[in-house]
């Protein structure tokens, strides 16, 4: 059987997490949004209420628990949603009408959810082609349980991203990373070099989103740094995110470089334009990185010495 016809076959093999219909998965893959099947569901055992809620107080990952609750809008900041006025658990034990987002991040440090990222990272490495381990800086698996009719705000990660629904149903629009119009070069650049992931949201390039409908068994493929925002159904909804993050050194030294460029008041090319610019800017924050490493070690060793 070829990879091709694995990639477009029904989940009929007992041992197939996923299944896809796309007959571009190895091109669109980390480039185009789709959608996919896949087996999981809440009848699965990590993903019963009670499992979760688990995942609260377990020494292993309860500080990995984020939650925002209250009226969200989809050009929203993330520093600037309500304040969390109750603790995660009572937040969880009342998710039917709490308006909220929780996060249960890096979930895969409890052993057992670790073995469903691995078992599905190997899968999604098989289909791919790509050597993924090579270039590939950390790996998560993440849950997702959001209220009913809660908006998720437009935003970018820094990963590239499998998005499961589990349970209940939501509108997630993602847009594409390469429209300028959706992410100019500047926005980029913040994103880079400050971990600033609030975008800006254009009401007016709504129509330039792809729209997929997720639905327990379903799920959609986000690339790395797509705009996207949610919105939930009637239900609550349960998703899971299988995702990694790649050693990106040199592309965050590109737009480093462009940002503090483009501060001191120059038009920077984007990355790809030169590559032997490209090259000399990765090089120079490089080497600016080593040298700022190497001041701060002498004065540490400087003031350390006056103490003696």
């Amino acid at each position: 059987m070829s990879a091709q016809s694995v990639i477009t076959s029904d989940l009929q093999s007992e041992r197939a997490l996923f299944g896809f219909d796309t007959p571009r998965f190895r091109e669109d893959f980390d480039e185009e949004s789709f959608d996919f099947r896949h087996v999981f569901n809440v009848d699965h055992p990590l993903f019963t209420r009670e499992r979760m809620r688990h995942l609260l107080t377990n020494p292993a990952t309860k500080n990995n628990v984020y939650y925002n609750a209250g009226d969200i809008r989809v050009d929203q900041r993330w520093d600037s949603v309500p304040a969390r006025t109750k603790p995660v658990e009572e937040v969880f034990d009342a998710v039917e009408n709490s308006g909220a987002w929780i996060a249960l991040l890096r979930v895969n440090e409890d052993p057992e959810y670790n073995l469903l990222l691995e078992d599905c990272l190997r899968e999604l490495k098989q289909l791919s082609g790509r050597p993924i381990d090579d270039d590939k800086k950390t790996q998560e698996a993440d849950i997702y349980i959001t209220s009913p009719r809660r908006v998720t705000m437009y935003h970018i990660d820094p990963i590239c991203n499998f998005l499961m629904q589990i349970s209940g149903e939501k509108q997630i629009h993602i847009f594409d990373r390469k429209d300028r119009d959706v992410l100019p070069e500047e926005e980029l650049e913040r994103y880079w070099s400050l971990n600033d992931y609030a975008v800006t949201y254009r009401q007016e390039l709504e129509d330039r989103a792809k729209v997929f409908t997720l639905r327990p068994g379903t799920g959609v493929h986000i690339p790395l740094n797509n705009p996207h925002w949610v919105k939930n159904g009637d239900e609550i909804s349960v998703s899971l995110s299988i995702n990694y993050q790649y050693k990106d050194d040199r592309r965050k030294n590109i737009y480093l470089a462009n940002y503090y460029l483009r501060q001191a008041g120059l038009k920077p090319k984007p990355p790809g334009t030169s590559k032997i610019i490209d090259h000399m800017k990765a090089s120079a924050v490089t080497v600016g990185r080593k040298i700022d490493s190497q001041f701060k070690k002498l004065k540490t060793t400087k003031q350390s010495a006056t103490k003696i």
